[in-house]
């Protein structure tokens, strides 16, 4: 056998093994939020396991790095090929933890976005849950509202020229349509909890109604029952809640 065909063999075998690291790697990667879900592993065991994807799915890349040049080197297309989707698989792989990191890099370590920062919206039926769990029920205080102004200036009340009952009808219909388990459901205020996708992670929501001379005012507070730091999911909830109550209840 010659020493081409000794390379493009040894160029392939690298390929496949960076290919398998790849999938471990993925694995690994999308298994530490349902393990956590399920109560399999610790959140901090979930968060190593990511920790651990990433760095083989860094490994997998470097494979398929090694498996293109021997491929360049003897001049075989195929094993290139195969070390070229190696090399994009692992640094895809490795680009969802990274971008979750450089996203929490970006805004402060809290987690209770309101739209009221003098007088949050307070829970009520959601307290016994919120006690049972790290975060605290009331709201930080003034060291968080500052952190809010600076990263989330856009984070406002929302004044709707409608009549409350509508309002509030809207506003369920939204937390229903977002999949929130509603916990309580008033005349002027209402309380659910969204679950997110990955991790399971639960944050309560507190919306309250209150008439003014320009319509009605709709206060929102959002925080996560665990967690320094949201990496910006409640702000973002805020948002796109409201961005939908004003939409729902424009003029058609």
């Amino acid at each position: 056998m010659t020493s081409g065909h000794r390379g493009a063999g040894l160029a392939f075998k690298v390929a496949v093994a960076g290919g398998i690291l790849a999938l471990l790697g993925a694995l690994s990667l999308a298994g530490a939020g349902p393990a956590y879900r399920l109560g399999a592993l610790s959140l901090g065991d979930a968060f190593s396991l990511l920790r651990y994807g990433a760095f083989v799915a860094l490994g997998a890349a470097g494979l398929g790095g090694v498996s293109l040049l021997i491929a360049a080197l003897t001049r075989r297309g195929l094993s290139a090929v195969l070390g070229a989707l190696v090399i994009l698989a692992g640094l895809a792989l490795v680009a969802v933890p990274w971008l979750q990191l450089q996203q929490a890099r970006t805004v402060p370590p809290i987690h209770d976005i309101t739209t009221d920062l003098q007088d949050p919206p307070a829970f009520e039926a959601l307290v016994a849950p919120r006690e049972a769990a790290p975060n605290a029920v009331a709201y930080p205080g003034e060291a968080t509202a500052r952190q809010q102004r600076e990263a989330y200036p856009d984070i406002q009340p929302l004044v709707l020229a409608a009549s409350i009952e509508a309002v509030r009808t809207a506003a369920e219909a939204e937390a229903r349509e977002a999949g929130w388990e509603i916990a309580a459901l008033e005349d002027r205020r209402l309380e659910a909890t969204d679950t997110t996708f990955w991790f399971g992670f639960k944050d309560d929501v507190v919306i309250r109604l209150s008439e003014t001379n320009d319509g009605v005012r709709v206060d929102m507070r959002s925080a996560s029952r665990l967690g320094t730091s949201d990496v910006g999911t409640n702000a973002a909830r805020i948002r796109a809640f409201l961005e939908a109550l004003e939409r729902r209840l424009a003029p058609s």
